[in-house]
């Protein structure tokens, strides 16, 4: 009988300790496909550094039709990867989003333009047509423009925006007489076209002080309030710049994780792994609040927001790292 209920308290104590050490699930909704722009989340949880820091963390790949903020919204992620351009735009329309962590130090938005086109300087722009994403990631674009006093609905003393498609087809074919690029992304996909360098005009939005934030790292502010789930992002954010400090000391292996959950063409992966460190920078999460702030007067300035934002981000997550 004694036997019996030793092995009864043994079992019990057993699954008790079971529960008691269940991994939080996290679940991580991307801006994008699976790329080596994310590949410090997809090497957190290969290496195990996620189940390390007691989580189970799920991460769910973006498309051109989903919108990150829209998920969060539905209650489809915990935590998201989007850029503050969208994340004010709907934190203003009612989506309580706030920044918990800034992984992206600078931005990596380019337009670019043939070399032996009629564009050469910002003064060129009037009377041209300018390709750009939507979906969140025309707001930098518009915010230049608005700095450079052009308008946006074309005319000789305007600028027409081409809605572009996600590649660069639009300056291969010649829809437009500029096109946007990311410097880890498609300006490669130009390079890999047959465009040399020196065949193009790049204008780089962080080296003309026109660059707003990107690829940071939103939760929502309700559920902020709950001292287990902040303690959680705690634990994430943690992990996942673990795993972006691997992916930079070690970018063929960080390339071929990435490959292994949905990435395409490990050549290309390499070479964007590469292009992403230097956007990173220091790996410690912390947002730069000038570029905050420089973020949320560009979106102000062009009535893409109507109030100052209040509460968008937080240091306190990764204060605590």
């Amino acid at each position: 009988m004694k036997r019996t209920i030793g092995l009864t308290l043994a079992l019990t104590m057993t699954l008790m300790a079971g529960v008691a050490h269940a991994a939080d699930k996290v679940t991580l909704q991307l801006k994008w496909v699976a790329q080596a722009q994310f590949a410090g989340y997809f090497v957190a949880k290969d290496k195990g550094f996620y189940e390390e820091a007691g989580l189970d963390v799920e991460i769910k790949p973006g498309g051109p039709d989903i919108a990150p903020e829209q998920v969060i919204a539905g209650g489809g992620a915990d935590v998201i990867v989007d850029w503050m351009g969208g994340a004010l735009a709907a934190r203003e329309k009612g989506v309580g989003l706030v920044n918990i962590a800034q992984p992206y130090k600078k931005a990596g938005m380019e337009l670019v333009c043939p070399a032996d086109g009629p564009i050469k300087t910002e003064a060129d722009f009037k009377g041209h047509t300018l390709g750009v994403w939507f979906y969140g990631n025309e707001y930098p674009f518009f915010a230049w423009m608005n700095k450079l006093g052009l308008s946006t609905e074309g005319g000789a003393d305007g600028v027409t925006v081409l809605k572009q498609s996600f590649d660069v087809q639009p300056l291969i074919q010649k829809q437009a007489d500029c096109i946007s690029v990311m410097t880890y992304n498609e300006y490669w996909q130009l390079i890999d076209a047959g465009y040399k360098p020196e065949d193009l005009i790049v204008f780089n939005y962080s080296e003309m002080g026109n660059d707003l934030l990107e690829d940071g790292l939103y939760a929502m502010e309700d559920k902020l309030k709950d001292p287990a789930f902040a303690e959680t992002m705690v634990k994430f954010v943690k992990a996942s710049m673990k795993g972006w400090e691997y992916a930079i000391a070690n970018p063929d292996e960080a390339a071929g994780i990435v490959m292994d959950n949905g990435g395409q063409d490990e050549n290309h992966q390499k070479r964007m792994m590469g292009e992403v460190a230097k956007l990173i920078g220091e790996p410690d999460a912390k947002l730069i609040p000038e570029a905050y702030e420089r973020t949320a007067k560009a979106l102000l300035d062009q009535k893409i927001i109507t109030k100052q934002p209040e509460g968008a981000w937080t240091s306190e997550i990764t204060d605590k790292m």
